[in-house]
């Protein structure tokens, strides 16, 4: 136990919280485009990410309400721009889809002191991460990165049989861990996943904040970061 907050188990989210994962996916979509020749229906690579990015994040919104299943997501993302450009092809979305699912997590970007905030955590609490992404995604990029070690348990919302914001995921990692709501903390970038959640399973948690503008809503969460090292300071 640490003189800063009674906090004894650290929960943490992994894409855009610890893994680049803006960066990291549109230089995997440009690889992708590039290699599948996509020039042949779209402007430029620019005009593809825009349309895809809109309707991939529209789709994860969906997927985390439980709307949709993983596999329509995994398809109509990459369905949907090809459909803008007036191509009927869902063989061919389907195969630029598993191509980028394994081009992008041998990608190794990370956030700014990711690493190092993982050290200095590591050396004082057990970590576990939570993610509502593909297991057949993370674990790879976990090992690409060489962080997995970092990581005394890995609960992911396949496996939870649960999604972020679901409280259950959270409690799933608390029996993990066989730790109390009181005992844990939650770092995350998502307020509506991992803020919101953190909080309706009793678990505290650090926002970590992108831009100026908080969510509109009456909830707040327990800390406010805008970079991951202000996070050393607190922990």
């Amino acid at each position: 136990m640490n003189n800063k907050h009674p906090y004894r188990y650290i929960f943490l989210d992994l894409d855009d919280t610890i893994w680049d994962f803006h960066a990291n996916a549109r230089l995997s979509l440009q690889k992708m485009y590039e290699q599948q020749t996509l020039n042949r229906y779209f402007e430029n690579f620019d005009e593809f990410f825009r349309i895809y990015a809109m309707r991939n994040m529209e789709l994860w919104e969906m997927y985390g309400k439980g709307e949709i299943t993983k596999d329509f997501l995994m398809i109509e993302r990459f369905r949907y721009p090809l459909a803008k450009m007036g191509l009927d092809d869902l063989q061919l979305a389907e195969a630029i889809g598993k191509q980028y699912l394994e081009i992008l997590p041998e990608q190794t970007t990370l956030l700014p002191f990711a690493r190092e905030l993982l050290d200095y955590l590591h050396s004082k609490y057990p970590l576990t991460l939570i993610s509502n992404g593909f297991v057949e995604v993370q674990y790879k990029k976990l090992k690409s990165c060489q962080i997995e070690h970092y990581f005394s348990h890995v609960v992911l919302s396949e496996q939870a049989g649960a999604l972020k914001p679901d409280p259950e995921i959270f409690n799933y990692a608390l029996h993990l861990n066989q730790a109390s709501p009181e005992e844990a903390i939650m770092i995350g970038d998502s307020f509506s996943a991992d803020i919101v959640g953190a909080k309706n399973a009793g678990i505290d948690q650090i926002y970590l904040q992108k831009n100026n503008m908080l969510p509109y809503t009456e909830q707040q969460a327990t800390f406010i970061v805008k970079s991951l090292e202000e996070i050393f300071s607190i922990l």
